[in-house]
């Protein structure tokens, strides 16, 4: 499989755990993008992962296979909390 970069923008809970709002990755997948981040921002980051979704260029996407496209954006969102 082919990689891309794209540009991963963190939110709430995520953010808080990765320390960072944004990250460039190179990665072919969302599932390999899920496995990189668990991998460099660490366990906290990997159970926010868990129950966030994932939005590739805006459209929600709920298959880990899903391949990413260079210079896509991909917005990691954890559930939010209030109301």
């Amino acid at each position: 499989m082919d990689s891309s970069t794209v540009n991963v923008r963190l939110f709430a809970a995520a953010r808080a755990a990765a320390g960072v709002a944004e990250v460039a990755m190179t990665v072919g997948t969302v599932a390999e993008l899920r496995e990189r981040l668990g991998k460099d921002f660490g366990p906290e980051l990997v159970r926010v992962l868990q129950v966030s979704s994932v939005l590739v260029d805006g459209i929600s996407v709920s298959d880990d296979l899903v391949p990413l496209s260079e210079g896509a954006t991909v917005d990691i969102l954890p559930p939010f909390a209030g109301g």
